[in-house]
């Protein structure tokens, strides 16, 4: 039963996570590029980062804490290989993560603060790139987790 809630738990997580990027990524940032000027763009990309961003800290968390724990009840030889390499792209999603969190959201409020709509779109855009990484790491995480057999 704790196992089916841990996978439960994890599954929701990284479906929230992976989810929330690919929706800011392939939907919102075109949508609000072709209709918004800066000037309500990129106050609007701060309000939807900040709540955003709070939300994957939490899916973060849950996800290392279920992952490492369902690992570590298994046990670290009899796990797929599959498992390690979800460990270790996941640990790697963290760290991006916390790259776009306390590096540049801090630096899109101050610009947006400001009304400097150019390094405010500077900042966006480094948030941006790291969206793209991690949705292609998270693409490479499901691939380990199909093949973890």
């Amino acid at each position: 039963m704790l196992r089916q809630a841990l996978l439960l738990m994890h599954l929701l997580a990284a479906i929230a996570w992976i989810g929330g990027m690919f929706f800011a990524y392939f939907c919102l940032r075109p949508s609000a590029a072709e209709g918004l000027p800066p000037a309500q763009r990129l106050p609007l990309w701060l309000a939807t980062l900040t709540r955003f961003l709070r939300v994957a800290g939490v899916a973060v968390g849950l996800l290392l804490a279920s992952g490492l724990t369902m690992l570590l009840q298994t046990g670290l030889r009899a796990a797929p290989i599959g498992w390690h390499a979800m460990l270790g792209l996941g640990i790697v999603m963290a760290v991006v993560y916390a790259l776009a969190h306390a590096r540049w959201l801090p630096r899109l409020r101050a610009r947006c603060a400001a009304a400097d709509w150019p390094a405010a779109a500077q900042a966006l855009d480094a948030i941006r790139r790291l969206v793209a990484l991690n949705l292609v790491l998270g693409v490479l995480v499901v691939l380990a987790a199909v093949s973890a057999r």
